[in-house]
Formats: structure tokens, sequence, C-alpha cells
């Protein structure tokens, strides 16, 4: 329960940051997509099934209050949630590599998805004008930040997982 409410609290101030203090140090117009960040962050320290549920919500709360269509970011937020969970096992989670370069590869994938499928809301169709001004800078921007980010959670993680082992001993019945 106190994982659901810290996961809660954290997507819920990852939207407040994301509309308000990260659009005061966008470089370029460019602003930090910090969602993809903890959504793939929460995947690699908890799985698949954690991070498409982290994913959706997160998703949901973009979709919910920045009037986009119903479920769109929270699908594709569930969907690279769950795909970025897939590389959990076996991940030495002190290496801060695979968590960059997920980010790294999410950004990209997440924003040309959102660009493919703008021609369906909006009519752009300059595909490389979005590339080289938006996606490219977003994913460096999002590969810098992840570090920060993924130390954060994993600090967070390693508390939670604490309490959690702690609480499965005090309930456990042990023959020794």
């Amino acid at each position: 329960m106190l994982r659901i409410r810290i996961t809660a609290l954290i997507l819920t101030l990852n939207l407040i940051f994301q509309s308000s203090i990260f659009q005061l140090i966008s470089v370029r117009n460019i602003t930090p997509n910090t969602a993809i960040i903890i959504i793939v962050s929460i995947s690699l320290l908890r799985g698949s099934k954690e991070g498409a549920i982290a994913g959706f919500f997160a998703g949901f709360l973009q979709d919910v209050f920045f009037g986009f269509s119903s479920f769109y970011y929270a699908v594709l937020g569930a969907l690279c949630g769950y795909i970025t969970g897939k590389f959990n096992k076996g991940f030495y989670r002190e290496n801060y590599i695979l968590p960059i370069f997920l980010c790294s590869i999410s950004t990209f994938i997440y924003e040309s998805i959102v660009f493919i499928s703008g021609p369906l809301f909006n009519g752009s169709t300059n595909y490389i004008y979005f590339l080289f001004n938006l996606i490219i800078p977003e994913t460096v921007y999002n590969a810098i930040l992840t570090v920060v980010i993924y130390r954060i959670l994993f600090a967070i993680n390693s508390f939670l997982e604490q309490k959690e082992q702690h609480k499965r001993k005090l309930f456990s019945i042990d023959n020794k």
C-alpha cells in the first residue's frame, strides 16, 4: 500500500513539475519528458507489470489534465512501461547505462509515435523538422536527466524494499 501511495505521489509531482517548473528549464523550447524517465525507471526496478501500471497512470494524468484524447497517452505509457520492464530480469540496478539507453530509445519511439499519429489530430507532416527540432533534443535532454531521476527512484525503491522485507519478517513464522 505504501508503494502505491508513493508511486501516485511521484506521478502527481511529476505532472505538476512537468507543467510548471520544467518549463523554466527548457532549452530551445524543449522540455524534458520526465514521465518517460519515471516509467522506464519504475519498469526496470519493479518489472513489466508495475511499469505498465505506472505508465498507464502517468499517461492518464496527462490525458485528463492536458485535455488530450481519451487514453491516448495512457496506452502509450502502459506500452512503454510493459516493454521496458522486460529488461528487468538480470539487470544490475546500480548500472546507469541501461536506464539511459532505454530512456533514450523510449523517448525517441514515444515521440515518433506521437508525431506519426499527429496528422490524425492536427495535420502536421514534416517528420524531418520534428525529428531534428524536437525528438533528438528531447532524447538527449531525457538521457541527461535519467541519471538524476533514476538515482532518486532507485533510492526510493531501495527504501520501499527494505520496508517490505522488514514487514515480511514481522509476519512470517520462523522455525528457528
